[in-house]
């Protein structure tokens, strides 16, 4: 039977999405366009509609982005999902609870979601969806929770207002997930701190208000400002204050200015089994897959929400049999493959499972970094919605017995030949070059450093190192940073290439450059530029002589791959 989610009343025209969209990256925060140029529905716009996708996926951000949509009265009227999906119907649930903005979230069994695909037009109330000869009662998804003392007072207000509506926000989304329980978290890691709408700041600027406080160890994500700097750079006021404002405001809540999208960099990692609460979707894959520590994909809010309470839903990933892979997918390591490899793998793995976990086998004998699995992890972000993946041999988990139910894909050398195509759309002159999506490691500065000694960037190339804190820190006593400056390379702390803006973004760049997989795959949509990808390797030659390789790497069948468009896309 049609669950209801998220209850409310609602019609509008359907659009129908062949995949799920990533809201944050993916669609216009302004307008509800979709400008994601590689989802099949791109151009379409969401506003006033209801939406009809599979499940959400990308970026944890997307809860925020969907809030700013209802501000700016470019929100969908509703979303249909056919699949579990915790983001966006987080970020419906804040948009009414405390914002009084009405978004209907339903699931549908497959056969009801197909049939609902072929209406046009939909009505929705709290308790009954009509479309065509459709007219179906909805029921509501809940399930009984079990409370400690603890999570009642919090309830109770105990704990203060803001601690309160936390957890009722937690227990309302745990009920609609199945959760019978919540669980204790050791840390949390918060993506709400991106300053994509002025949603992000009104909700933590309530929350602090509220008399909001961190009960467990948390940490920050990028902001969208270099906190410390952003004014010198030239970023605009109307733009630079909330962004430095609406980072301020979690700090202010307790948590740590780590400001990085890669927060497994730290020196405090969590250990395998560890039960934690982080949102980012690199870094929750990572953790996942690489660190065998325990976190589903929380959303923005429900980040800040398990930070003042220090628990969440025990449901999906932190459950083991929830762990287990559903598809197994057949790779084989091209002869001669670079560090390219790995990122184009995590978006082919995606797109071949973007529902569910995936086991890939076939690497046995390779040996990749953590840079490489950190690339990887990223790049299956962009195209999955599982929260985690395993790779036989080498990630902790992958001995778990795949479910009944797994089927078997292979990833082929065609497919890598498609996808150097599709991520290499730009002309061969690059105006820049793009590095640390995620974060950049101490080790990719110091293996950029040593591809860049003797030589400097090109006069008319910019090339930009996105960093942590503690990286960069890190890398300016171990004197790499002064080899990057001196070879003309520009580092910037705290923001990511997710969320760069311009000036520090260079305006009259046209075309760019990057070795990461996941911003290959948003830059165009994100930045309005076309694209060049390759290997460190590329990217640093790239920098030197202004020009991308026009030609696929050798180890991509070169009769599968054609050279890319000299002109710009």
């Amino acid at each position: 039977m049609p669950k209801s989610i998220v209850a409310a009343t609602a019609q509008g025209p359907i659009l129908v999405c062949d995949e799920g969209l990533s809201v944050w990256g993916g669609v216009d925060p302004a307008t509800g366009r979709i400008i994601d140029a590689l989802h099949p529905q791109h151009g379409q716009g969401l506003a006033g509609r209801v939406v009809m996708m599979p499940t959400s996926r990308g970026s944890c951000t997307g809860s925020g982005v969907l809030l700013g949509l209802a501000f700016a009265g470019a929100a969908p009227k509703a979303l249909v999902f056919r699949e579990g999906e915790d983001i966006l119907t987080l970020g419906a649930l804040v948009a009414a609870r405390l914002f009084g903005h009405e978004i209907a979230v339903l699931r549908l069994s497959g056969a009801d979601y197909d049939a609902l695909a072929g209406e046009s037009q939909a009505e929705i109330t709290p308790d009954r969806l009509r479309a065509g000869a459709l007219d179906w009662p909805l029921t509501p998804e809940t399930a009984e929770v079990q409370l400690t003392a603890q999570d009642r007072a919090f309830l109770d207000g105990a704990h203060g207002a803001a601690a309160q509506l936390a957890m009722e926000i937690i227990t309302t989304m745990a009920a609609a997930q199945g959760a019978t329980e919540l669980v204790d978290v050791s840390r949390v890691h918060i993506d709400g701190c991106i300053y994509a709408s002025p949603a992000f700041l009104t909700f933590a600027r309530a929350m602090a208000d509220k008399g909001g406080r961190v009960r467990v160890p948390t940490t920050m994500n990028a902001i969208s400002v270099d906190h410390a700097n952003w004014r010198a750079q030239g970023v605009a006021e109307d733009f630079g204050l909330p962004a430095s404002q609406l980072a301020d405001a979690y700090v202010e809540m307790g948590a740590r200015p780590s400001f990085t999208c890669a927060p497994y960099l730290l020196d405090d990692r969590p250990s395998e089994g560890e039960d934690i609460a982080w949102a980012e979707s690199n870094a929750v894959i990572y953790a996942n897959s690489v660190l065998g520590a325990r976190t589903v994909k929380h959303a923005d809010f429900m980040d800040l929400c398990i930070a003042l309470t220090g628990r969440a839903a025990r449901a999906g990933v932190y459950l083991t049999p929830n762990r287990a892979p559903r598809r197994i997918l057949d790779v084989t390591l091209p002869e001669g493959a670079d560090d390219a490899f790995w990122p184009m793998l995590g978006w082919l793995v995606g797109q071949a499972a973007p529902d569910r976990i995936p086991l890939i086998r076939g690497l046995e004998g390779s040996a990749p970094s953590e840079d490489d699995l950190k690339a990887l992890c990223a790049a299956y972000g962009t195209t999955s919605a599982s929260p985690m993946l395993h790779i036989a041999g080498i990630t902790p988990e992958a001995e778990l017995a795949p479910a009944p139910e797994a089927d078997r894909i292979a990833i082929t050398p065609a497919d890598f030949a498609r996808l150097w195509r599709e991520f290499n759309k730009g002309a061969e002159k690059v105006d820049l070059v793009a590095f640390g999506s995620p974060h950049f490691s101490e080790s990719e500065c110091a293996a950029l450093a040593d591809l860049m000694d003797g030589r400097t960037v090109h006069p008319e190339v910019a090339a930009i190192v996105t960093l942590g804190r503690g990286s960069l820190a890190a890398i300016t006593a171990s004197g790499v940073k002064a080899r990057l400056e001196a070879a003309g390379l520009t580092l910037v702390p705290d923001l990511c290439w997710c969320s760069i803006s311009e000036p520090v973004f260079p305006p009259s760049a046209e075309v760019l450059m990057t070795n990461s997989g996941k911003y290959a795959h948003y830059a165009p949509g994100l930045s309005n530029r076309a694209v060049r990808f390759g290997s460190l390797a590329d990217c640093a030659e790239t920098a030197c002589i202004g020009r991308a390789p026009g030609v696929p790497p050798r180890w991509i069948d070169s009769g599968a791959a054609s050279p890319a468009p000299s002109g710009r896309a």
